[in-house]
């Protein structure tokens, strides 16, 4: 199952830039499940010098230094990924099979464990995410009884976030903090994937926020228009002596082909997808375009992105 993605980010400035440092994080992340075919990144006006590098949490990231004085910064990026489906249904099997009681976990990372080291990072807060609220604990405390199964009790977890929260597009940001999210249960696929996450630090399992793509399909009848698709949030919970497992809580759904992950980190924050520092004055104005499809549909990129890459 291959899969054409284009993204598409434009920051309009209020005043010109003299100079800008950003770091753009578009390149899909390649795993057993995912393999990246093809990858490119354009920028305009032209990079006066870039960097490739991987970052602590195994992201790729793109270190761009601008010079050219502008009042637009364009990024585009391309990719054509392979999704393995029989490959992720094999993980999850695993998972399940080899997942223990909540109970057992809270013990087992207690102590001191080789396999644990590198998860234990993502038990505490970061900066856009606390665990500190009691009530986000006791509702996440509602599905993990101490002897139920982790993936279980997390896929119960996930259905409740479901059903209880409501999608609202432009009610938030993503400097929303999640005790909003939970007060008001309303919010868009980052602040659910960042309420799960507390949920399941604040009762001591790590977790992590997963960024990337999900196809999304047109009306039945009806053709899918370009550019119409978003960047996509979930959460992966860790079950000690099994590993991670993958949930998205805003379709309530185990990531199966469906999703293409760029990458991961403790909250948006460590993988947003462009963000950098310019010298300039007044504000800017942001806009997105990202379309994800099948290689079999072939409406892609060509004729149709020449017209979309001017701006």
């Amino acid at each position: 199952m291959i899969y054409n993605i284009f993204h598409k980010t434009v920051f309009n400035y209020q005043s010109t830039v003299s100079f800008s440092h950003n770091i753009a994080r578009l390149k899909p992340k390649e795993s057993l499940s995912q393999k990246l075919l093809e990858f490119s990144m354009e920028f305009t006006p032209k990079e006066y010098e870039s960097h490739e590098f991987i970052d602590s949490f195994g992201n790729e990231n793109m270190h761009l230094l601008l010079r050219e004085p502008h009042q637009s910064l364009c990024v585009v990026g391309k990719s054509k990924v392979e999704i393995f489906p029989e490959i992720i249904k094999e993980q999850i099997n695993n998972l399940r099979a080899k997942s223990i009681s909540f109970g057992n976990a809270l013990e087992r990372l207690s102590k001191f464990h080789a396999d644990d080291l590198e998860a234990k990072q993502f038990l505490y807060e970061s900066k856009l995410i606390t665990r500190k609220s009691k009530l986000i604990k006791d509702y996440a405390l509602e599905s993990f009884a101490k002897e139920r199964d982790i993936f279980e009790a997390t896929n119960e977890l996930m259905e409740r976030i479901y059903t209880d929260f409501e999608f609202v597009s432009g009610f938030s940001d993503i400097t929303t903090p999640v005790e909003k999210t939970f007060e008001t249960r309303k919010g868009v696929c980052q602040d659910f994937a960042q309420f799960g996450i507390s949920a399941l630090r604040s009762i001591g399992l790590p977790a992590k926020y997963m960024s990337g793509y999900i196809e999304t399909l047109p009306p039945q009848g009806e053709e899918k228009l370009f550019g119409a698709d978003a960047s996509h949030a979930w959460f992966s919970v860790y079950i000690p002596n099994a590993g991670w497992a993958e949930f998205d809580p805003t379709n309530n759904i185990i990531p199966h082909e469906q999703h293409i992950l760029l990458g991961s980190g403790r909250d948006y924050h460590d993988i947003s997808p462009l963000k950098g520092v310019v010298m300039s004055s007044g504000g800017s104005h942001l806009s997105v375009m990202v379309d994800v499809r099948r290689e079999e549909e072939k409406v892609y990129m060509q004729a149709q992105t020449q017209s979309q890459n001017q701006y």
